[in-house]
C-alpha cells in the first residue's frame, strides 16, 4: 500500500498522472526489496529474461497509436467487448512503462504485446540478458544503477521461464525500435495501470485456470506479458505481495 493506491497525495492514482521523480523512484526500490521472489526450476524448458523499463512519457508528445496492422481481429477471438479498437491512444502520461507490440515478421508470436526481452544465452545472468535485449530491440542502454529490482519467474506455455527485472530509466532516455524485432514503442502510463477495470479474469475450456487481462487503451493485453505487469503494479507501485503464476495465458500464447 502506497500513496498512489490510498490517495494520500491528492493528484496522483487512479485517473491522474503519476510523477517521474525520486520519491517514486525510492518508494518502487523498496517495495522490491521487501518482495520475497518466488524462482521456478527449467525442469527443461528455457530461461529468458525481460525488462520493465520505467520512464517518463507526455501525454500529447507519445499518445498517439500509430500501428500499422489490425489488432482489433485478434482482440475478437479472445473478446466479444464491443469497445475494444486493439489500439492504445491516450495511455501516455507521466511515469509509465515502455511495452512493444512485436514485429509481424517473426515466428514467435507476431504483433502481439511484449515486454524487451529474449532469451538467456551462454554463461550470461538473467539480469545480463534483459539489459542486452533491451539494448538490441529498443536501444536503451542499461547498467545495474538503473535496476530496481525483481520480480517473480513466471512460466509459459510455450516452454520458457521468465525472469522479469525493473529498471527506471535516466529522464533523457529515448526508446528506438529495432525493426526486425520491434513494430511500435509505447509508453503505458501507471495511471492507465491504475484503472478500476484492470485486471480482469476469463475462463476457457482448456483449462481451470483462471486467464488474465489487462486492458490498455482499447486494447487487452494477456500472459505472460499481462501477469508480469500486473505484478508490477501490485507489488512496485501498490506495494502489495501479490502472486502471478497461477494466471492463465490465451490459448493463441501457448504455441
Amino acid at each position: 500500500m502506497n500513496r498512489y493506491q490510498l490517495g494520500e497525495d491528492p493528484g496522483v492514482g487512479a485517473g491522474h498522472d503519476v510523477p517521474h521523480d525520486d520519491k517514486l523512484r525510492g518508494e518502487m526500490a523498496i517495495n522490491l526489496a521487501n518482495h520475497q521472489v518466488k524462482r521456478f526450476e527449467l525442469e527443461g524448458r528455457r530461461h529468458a529474461a525481460v525488462a520493465i523499463v520505467v520512464i517518463d512519457s507526455d501525454a500529447d508528445k507519445h499518445g498517439a497509436d500509430n500501428t500499422s496492422f489490425d489488432r482489433k481481429s485478434m482482440i475478437a477471438a479472445n473478446s466479444d467487448d464491443p469497445r475494444l479498437t486493439g489500439r492504445v491512444d491516450g495511455s501516455a502520461g507521466g511515469s509509465s512503462i515502455i511495452l512493444t507490440r512485436r514485429s509481424s515478421r517473426l515466428n514467435s508470436h507476431p504483433n502481439q504485446w511484449a515486454l524487451p526481452g529474449g532469451r538467456v544465452d551462454g554463461d550470461e545472468t538473467a539480469v545480463e540478458a534483459a539489459i542486452r535485449e533491451t539494448s538490441e530491440e529498443i536501444g536503451l542502454s542499461l547498467t545495474a544503477d538503473n535496476l530496481l529490482g525483481r520480480l517473480d519467474d513466471y512460466p509459459t506455455r510455450s516452454g520458457y521461464v521468465i525472469s522479469p527485472f525493473v529498471f527506471w530509466a535516466d529522464q533523457d532516455a529515448e526508446p528506438v525500435a529495432n525493426p526486425v524485432e520491434v513494430a511500435s514503442i509505447h509508453r503505458i502510463s501507471l495511471r492507465e495501470l491504475m484503472r478500476p477495470d484492470s485486471p480482469r479474469f476469463v475462463s476457457i475450456p482448456q483449462s481451470d485456470r483462471p486467464v488474465i487481462q489487462l486492458p490498455i487503451g482499447g486494447d487487452l493485453v494477456h500472459a505472460p506479458t499481462g501477469a508480469v505487469v500486473y505484478q508490477f503494479r501490485a507489488v512496485a507501485v501498490d506495494g502489495s505481495p501479490v502472486r502471478v503464476h497461477q494466471f492463465e495465458q490465451p490459448t493463441f500464447a501457448w504455441r
